[in-house]
């Protein structure tokens, strides 16, 4: 089956933070803080397919109360921060929501994503994502991780199922805040 015949299945979205939704890069304040960068377009993408009936599941090993608080406000629901072993969430998500991996899509760029990328119906990394993610991916972004890669992904997603529509799309007004 092609990468663009699985698009097709695709309900559940799931991401991790750190080299995907962000650039890698961690700044580091004065007073130990530690701050990332995130795309906005991937922001809207995601909000978009939450609004359309999507999951969208994030499993990160980071802990940051500032990326739990923004992925909260696109509307993602299901936030699985400091998990050391991704497996473990991917289990509690089969156990506890009946989680069908085969109309899952997973984006990962490190090694702590392998074993969960192999799980899954779509396996999908930013274009600098580590080698050994990048050999096993069923597709791999033109758009490097924090760069639009999400955004990409999730785009050919519902643009297969018929649900990016440009009216959709530009649903937007002065008087409605932009939050993603």
């Amino acid at each position: 089956m092609s990468f663009l015949d699985k698009l097709h299945d695709i309900n559940t979205i799931i991401l991790d933070v750190d080299g995907v939704l962000t650039d890698s890069s961690v700044y580091v304040l004065e007073d130990g803080v530690l701050m990332r960068k995130m795309n906005v377009r991937d922001g809207y993408a995601i909000k978009h397919a939450i609004n359309k009936g999507y999951r969208v599941i994030i499993i990160t090993g980071g802990k940051s109360e500032g990326v739990i608080k923004r992925l909260e406000n696109l509307g993602v629901q299901e936030i699985y921060s400091g998990m050391q072993d991704k497996l473990e969430a991917m289990d509690e998500l089969i156990e506890v929501y009946g989680l069908d991996l085969s109309s899952s899509a997973y984006m990962g760029d490190d090694l702590p994503d392998y074993e969960s990328l192999r799980l899954v119906g779509l396996s999908t990394c930013p274009a600098n994502a580590a080698p050994e993610i990048r050999e096993i991916c069923q597709y791999i972004s033109p758009f490097k991780g924090g760069e639009g890669c999400v955004r990409d992904l999730i785009e050919k997603i519902l643009k297969v199922q018929g649900k990016w529509v440009e009216t959709d799309v530009v649903n937007l007004t002065k008087d409605k805040p932009r939050d993603f």
